[in-house]
């Protein structure tokens, strides 16, 4: 299935507007600066694009980056300029024909950012042989991925090589296509699913299971759509099964426990974060608003406080009482089965 892929995003697909269904292309509404970014990545690149949308975190000045299956580089080239000149971002994939368009660019980006020396680079390999790459332990600040982990045959290894990579406080913030349920293994091997990435999608709770196998204890969704798939003899594959593009963050911090333990903390956002100056959207339950006390559950406490987020927060109480668990934190499907709008600030965890 490896050499499948390589040649259905080598070969077959020339374009975006070549893929069969919306699975693995959206990019929604778009703030300014992120149109901007955009605007100045080539055209050649952007064209061979096949991703969920952009898949871009708060607060990247200065990062170490690494994108799991960066195909032809736009979004390595979109995180150049929002890390900065002092920042790094670092592409893998295993396909040549995107390597060879993302290479291409290098210096015509650098140019175009007015940056004295280029900080992307590219390299062939795996994401799920991460190590037969020569990267530290703990060499990178955060690591990301657009709808490419569905496509890796081995997917306990990518979560396993991203635990390894990141550094203490360091985040995976990837979107991916996830299943309602265990797809069918008779549609395991059918090469224009897997392209399309939907027979490697994970069911939602076994992706959780091997991330916390990983040492991500708690995952965290940031948002989530329903995907629907337009092409009617690929729908009638699938039923009844129901796939959700998604977007998770998870935090490599130490302590961090299975459920949302209440300690009577609280944090305040004292803003400051560029593009997120009034409200920070940690996850899909946690729409943080600039200088409103929050309650937060211990787990949440730590993804701020030890991590690149604390300079930009006030932060009450300890871990010395237990109240229990915050009450409403289950273990049902985490999806909406209708497009999510904006979630709402109104404090409390879960």
């Amino acid at each position: 299935m490896k050499e499948t892929v390589q040649e259905y995003y080598g070969k077959v697909l020339q374009g975006s507007h070549d893929l069969k269904t919306d699975a693995c292309c959206t990019d929604g509404d778009l703030p300014r600066y992120l149109k901007q970014a955009l605007s100045r990545v080539h055209d050649e690149v952007l064209a061979r694009y096949y991703g969920c949308g952009l898949v871009l975190p708060e607060q990247l000045e200065g990062l170490r980056i690494l994108d799991l299956g960066s195909g032809s580089g736009r979004d390595c080239y979109v995180l150049a300029q929002l890390v900065g000149e002092e920042g790094f971002v670092l592409g893998v994939d295993m396909t040549d024909e995107q390597l060879e368009v993302a290479n291409r660019h290098l210096d015509w980006h650098r140019e175009q950012f007015g940056y004295a020396r280029s900080n992307v680079a590219f390299r062939k390999g795996y994401i799920e042989k991460l190590d037969e790459l020569d990267l530290d332990d703990g060499s990178f600040d955060l690591i990301i991925s657009n709808c490419v982990i569905n496509l890796s045959p081995d997917k306990p290894a990518v979560l396993e090589q991203a635990w390894r990579l990141l550094k203490p406080g360091g985040e995976m913030y990837f979107s991916d296509v996830y299943a309602d349920r265990r797809v069918p293994p008779e549609l395991l091997d059918d090469p224009v699913l897997w392209g399309e990435c939907l027979s490697g999608a994970l069911y939602w709770n076994d992706f959780l299971n091997l991330a916390k196998q990983a040492g991500f204890a708690d995952p965290r969704l940031v948002e989530d759509r329903p995907l629907s798939i337009d092409n009617e003899a690929i729908a009638e594959k699938l039923d009844p099964t129901r796939f959700f593009s998604a977007t998770y963050r998870l935090f490599k911090l130490d302590g961090l426990e299975s459920h949302c333990e209440d300690y009577g903390q609280a944090v305040r956002y004292r803003g400051g974060i560029p593009h997120h100056e009034h409200r920070l959207q940690l996850d899909k339950h946690h729409a943080i608003d600039k200088g409103r006390l929050f309650p937060v559950c211990g787990n949440t406490w730590r993804m701020l406080h030890d991590t690149r987020f604390a300079p930009f927060f006030d932060f009450y109480g300890d871990f010395s009482t237990h109240f229990g668990i915050f009450e409403g934190c289950g273990t049902a499907l985490p999806f909406g089965t209708e497009t999510a709008g904006e979630t709402g600030g109104s404090g409390g965890c879960c």
